[in-house]
């Protein structure tokens, strides 16, 4: 997309976010971050229906004898009908009152009563004690000040990237918390580039804000595509991250009906069961040890082998395969440890999907790209059928991609890929998939490696092992080991703990028969 900028030196939304930091005073990054994107949000919807509204006026062409202020005028162009009271131009000229938070509050609640599909996601935290009024008031004339492109479709591209870049910049000033609803651009980019998904059904079961699906639908529109071809699924059990989902796909007028919440989470309460996907895309909490794994020993989804209880990993994969459709293909992040862990039955599972011609290419990241983990992180590729005919049959292979040393440094705490390091990946996946592909082994960066390679190596699936790195650079990763270890021990400390519970109630059951 091209900068949006107010001086030659840095684009709008950089001056913005500045800005908007400046005026944050005492108020945690968490809490803010909903004050700040509630209102771009409410500019968005506010400026879509006032641009349609004065359309509806004129009475000009297909317009002819509209009622402005009727609900169906707006529902059938997909704008969001906005009340007088909630209008940006109504509360911007308020700005300076006292009371303007509690107009806002109102704003977003006559909002919600207009628009079933907003129902609890917009924010109603303005007139809390801790936002000072005029503060608000200022940053109500600082969102007024976006220069809006009126040749744009509801400006839903320059609020959308200032929406998304407000995102990233509050998951960086939240640290280890921002990552539980933020995955890095890049990466979700990279996974977007590598899976091509141009039509069909996309699905997240762990969809954060709602990254995958803003990026694929951006994927669609730059190669021509129509947006109406893709519709997308996601489920989220943080009720504030859902709501961050719902406000981040309304901007971009991406539907958002599917995107379902409950706090079981994925595993124990699937919102989308008889789903099969032509995508999957996600980024599931690294080695998750509370996935309720205990009550899902017998579950369907387990065609390769019950995952541990205390890694929620192989459950992850498992789930992801279970909703593809018989050609669908998969492209998600997982802890590197997945690539060779031996432990609790996790190894097997490993060699049943790879014995299976599931797994048909593996992406090693380097370090330092997550804001919520410095656990090493891998990119798994699944397809349901690698014969089916899209691309060259390649059963009997697997990929390998050893992005270690690929990307820049942000700063000292973060890592990023530019547009050539994502385009040199995505391009070596599509040489070797595709059927006039022009692909060639990179000692030390990629290699196409066949299923008994694999099984030489007792089934692990490290990069590193098959591109010609030594192993032991490779393979060892302390954080990783050491976070998985403390996992375990403290799921057996809580068992033992449980268990003395239960000894205790039993003897006082006895004293008292006594």
């Amino acid at each position: 997309m091209a900068s949006h900028t107010n001086n030659a030196a840095e684009p709008i939304e950089k001056q913005l976010w500045k800005a908007a930091d400046k005026l944050r005073k005492n108020i945690d990054a968490a809490e803010y971050k909903h004050v700040v994107l509630g209102l771009i949000f409410l500019r968005y919807i506010s400026e879509a229906f006032e641009a349609l509204h004065a359309r509806l006026k004129s009475g000009r062409g297909e317009y002819e004898d509209a009622d402005p202020e009727d609900r169906d005028e707006y529902r059938a162009e997909n704008v969001f009908f906005v009340p007088t009271t909630a209008r940006w131009s109504y509360l911007q000229a308020r700005a300076k009152q006292p009371e303007i938070g509690k107009d806002i509050d109102e704003a977003m609640d006559a909002i919600e009563k207009e628009n079933p599909s907003l129902r609890g996601v917009l924010p109603k935290v303005y007139a809390r004690g801790n936002l000072d009024p005029t503060s608000l008031g200022e940053l109500i004339d600082l969102m007024s000040n976006i220069a809006l492109d009126a040749a744009q479709q509801h400006n839903a591209d320059l609020l959308g990237h200032v929406f998304e870049y407000f995102l990233g910049e509050f998951a960086l000033q939240e640290g280890k918390k921002g990552g539980q609803f933020y995955t890095p651009r890049p990466v979700v980019r990279l996974l977007v580039e590598m899976l091509e998904p141009f039509e069909g059904r996309v699905f997240d079961p762990c969809c954060g804000s709602g990254g995958m699906f803003v990026q694929s639908e951006a994927f669609v529109l730059s190669h021509q595509g129509r947006i109406n071809q893709i519709s997308i699924y996601g489920q989220e059990s943080n009720l504030t991250t859902w709501r961050l989902a719902k406000m981040n796909l309304a901007i971009r007028g991406i539907d958002s009906s599917q995107i379902r919440w409950n706090n079981e989470g994925s595993f124990l309460n699937d919102a989308h069961k008889d789903l099969k996907a032509d995508y999957v895309m996600a980024n599931p909490p690294f080695n998750d040890s509370d996935w309720g794994g205990d009550l899902l020993r017998r579950d369907g989804r387990w065609q390769y082998g019950t995952p541990p209880e205390g890694n929620a990993n192989f459950a992850w994969i498992q789930h992801f395969v279970y909703h593809l459709s018989p050609r669908g293909q998969a492209g998600f992040v997982l802890a590197k440890g997945a690539l060779t862990s031996q432990t609790s039955g996790e190894g097997e599972i490993r060699r049943a999907l790879i014995e299976a011609r599931l797994v048909d290419c593996i992406v090693n990241l380097p370090a330092k790209l997550f804001l919520n983990t410095q656990i090493p992180a891998s990119l798994w590729f699944l397809s349901r059928d690698k014969a089916n005919g899209w691309f060259r049959n390649r059963r009997d292979e697997i990929l390998f991609i050893d992005a270690r040393e690929v990307g820049y440094m942000l700063n000292r705490r973060t890592r990023s890929f530019s547009d050539a390091d994502i385009a040199r990946i995505a391009s070596t996946y599509h040489n070797w998939r595709n059927m006039d592909g022009a692909y060639e082994d990179v000692p030390g960066f990629c290699k196409s490696a066949t299923v008994a390679d694999v099984q030489e190596k007792a089934y692990v699936l490290t990069p590193g092992r098959y591109v010609g790195l030594p192993e032991e650079e490779d393979d060892f990763e302390f954080t990783e080991r050491f976070t998985a270890l403390k996992a375990e021990f403290e799921r057996q400390l809580e068992e033992e703990n449980r268990l003395n519970v239960l000894i205790i109630e039993k003897l006082g059951k006895i004293e008292g028969n006594d």
